[in-house]
């Protein structure tokens, strides 16, 4: 099914832990796959040919031209096409960036800082230098109350940054934190020129104005909530950069918009736009066929990768007080008979999510080693038994089990939270219907809601669901205006200071964070923190599992289900590299494609 809301995920990676050294690129164990001055990267081709006109889609509209903001919708492909930062990942590397706009990446020996020298050919759209000035601008911009909140946690413990000539600035960090250096070149850079003249804004004149930037496309024309063209800049400074070698070579970009999934499907079949990435397993199963298909003009294709799965799920909002009870929350997962689901409705083509970091080496496995049991020790009063007796395990209904048996568990755990059967209806002490409401973003949710609602209703639970336009959708989960929603929280390959816009306290309360079930927790903040200052690779493991746990635990989701592959179909026409990254969303793979 579809992965909610993948704008604004940004990955967080790792530096090369090694003594003062100037390079090309940072890795975690200080080995890098490609040297200084390398030609390309493995997954793209010396085959691709620039040009070309290639079509893709959009679900929901757009209203502004500033991805980095938190009011309104920018179009997609804006912050990939237009905007670079100082550096890029590699996708066959688990945590390497190489630089893009820096030239040259310096650690200082204590780690406490890093300095970028800034490549003399970078350039804005417009022929303007990229400067030192340029990447400080953009530091304190995003940093700024002006930008989506997500920067400012993101960025949090850069402290500043300080000029120290026409091509070098260095980055200063206000504690010690192993990925701040890699975190550090992931800064968008803006031309301070242009936001100057066109400053952040939530709303009013100008919100459609298009940016500048120093990436390989211009904005060439865009209609609001309906469409947006991308022009290839003739004068790309980095079209012969490694790092761009053989990426972005169609001529032009166009993205269309649509409202509906299904709608967006019988478009694809029609003609009207060349790539679809599937979500929708019915989809994939029954709908991959037509005249299209059948006369070769349309071809489908999983596209296996090793990214972390993280955790999909049906999401509660704690911050209501029907969910504030964990043991209601736990009940409430009892009621997903996910092996129906995926056999009835998926054609067994998934895998039962039983982590917040699905997937990979981060994954809590059996019960707690040593290492783990010294961060949750002294927390034990704080959290259940389970944490530290019963290893991650979603429900089922493989025999021994069965709907029935959980169903009688939520039961129980239901009237131990204070809540009674009368007369098929479920109701509190003070007589109150057990009823929420789940929102949808995507109607081909709805069959999965049916059985989910019906389960419930076996425990006079009430669940009304209903597929509300995209735009409100977004906005409502904005502002925490929900009771259940479907949403995900995509998981790098080495997870850092994100996590404190998932799950701290602090994030609870500031809207457009990633903190959608409402969490407060003073454990589940001390972990984050072990996380993100976690000194090894180790110790980053251990964290992270002892975080899984906590979270679980915790029951604010109802776990869903992940699949280690991109299903795509696409037009015929249309060519990839021979070698696949390893780590990469859909996007940055179509990045490398080009046409016949």
């Amino acid at each position: 099914m579809r992965f909610f809301l993948r704008r604004f995920m940004l990955a967080a990676l790792f530096f090369m832990p090694l003594p003062l050294q100037a390079g090309h690129g940072l890795s975690i164990d200080g080995s890098l796959k490609y040297p200084k001055n390398f030609e390309r990267f493995a997954y793209t081709s010396p085959k691709a040919r620039p040009g070309g006109l290639l079509n893709l889609h959009d679900l929901g509209g757009f209203d502004k031209m500033n991805p980095f903001t938190l009011k309104g919708a920018a179009p997609a492909g804006l912050a990939g096409y237009v905007f670079e930062t100082l550096t890029v990942p590699s996708l066959d590397e688990p945590f390497a960036q190489y630089g893009l706009i820096a030239e040259d990446i310096e650690l200082a020996a204590d780690k406490m800082s890093v300095t970028f020298t800034i490549d003399p050919r970078a350039a804005f759209s417009d022929g303007t230098p990229v400067t030192v000035a340029d990447v400080q601008f953009s530091l304190e911009t995003l940093k700024s109350g002006a930008a989506h909140p997500f920067y400012q946690m993101y960025f949090q413990d850069i402290e500043g940054a300080e000029i120290l000539d026409a091509r070098r600035i260095r980055f200063r960090f206000a504690r010690l934190n192993r990925e701040l250096p890699m975190i550090a070149g992931q800064l968008p850079v803006l031309s301070k020129a242009f936001y100057s003249a066109h400053p952040f804004a939530a709303s009013g004149a100008g919100l459609m104005t298009p940016p500048l930037g120093s990436g390989p496309y211009l904005v060439e024309r865009a209609v609001a909530g309906k469409s947006i063209s991308y022009k290839k800049n003739p004068n790309y400074w980095a079209k012969d950069h490694p790092a761009r070698r053989g990426m972005f070579n169609f001529e032009r970009i166009v993205v269309k918009c649509y409202k509906d999934p299904i709608v967006a499907l019988e478009a694809f079949k029609a003609g009207e736009f060349d790539v679809l990435s599937v979500h929708i397993a019915k989809q994939w199963h029954r709908d991959m066929k037509g005249r299209r298909f059948d006369s070769g003009q349309l071809l489908r294709k999983n596209f296996p990768h090793r990214n972390d799965a993280g955790l999909q799920g049906f999401i509660l909002n704690t911050r209501r007080p029907l969910f504030k009870d964990v043991r209601v929350r736990q009940a409430l997962g009892l009621a997903l008979d996910f092996e129906w689901t995926n056999e009835s409705l998926f054609y067994g083509g998934y895998v039962r999510s039983n982590s917040y970091f699905s997937n990979s080496i981060y994954a809590a496995p059996g019960l707690p080693d040593e290492a783990e049991l010294a961060l949750l020790n002294p927390w034990r009063s704080h959290l259940p038994e389970a944490v530290f007796t019963t290893p991650l395990t979603p429900p089922s209904t493989r025999p021994p089990h069965s709907l029935r048996g959980n169903l009688l568990q939520a039961r129980s755990l239901l009237e131990q939270a204070g809540w009674q059967m009368q007369n098929g209806v479920l109701r509190n002490a003070a007589g109150q219907p057990f009823h929420f409401d789940i929102l949808l973003a995507d109607n081909a949710f709805e069959r999965v809601m049916a059985a989910y609602a019906h389960n419930l209703k076996k425990l006079g639970i009430r669940a009304d669901y209903r597929h509300i336009d995209l735009s409100l959708y977004a906005d409502r989960v904005r502002n925490f205006d929900f009771d259940m929603i479907v949403n995900g929280f995509g998981q790098s390959q080495s997870p850092g200071n994100e996590q404190r816009d998932y799950w701290t306290s602090a994030a609870a309360d500031q809207k457009g964070s990633r903190n959608l079930a409402g969490i407060k927790s003073p454990v589940v903040d001390a972990l984050v923190n072990a996380v993100i200052y976690a000194e090894t690779q180790e110790a980053l493991i251990t964290a992270c599992r002892a975080l899984d746990r906590v979270l679980w635990y915790g029951y604010y989701v109802v776990p869903n289900w992940y699949l280690a592959s991109h299903r795509l179909a696409y037009a015929s026409w249309l060519r990839q590299p021979e070698i696949l990254p390893l780590y990469y969303s859909a996007d940055q793979w179509l990045n490398t494609w080009w046409r016949e």
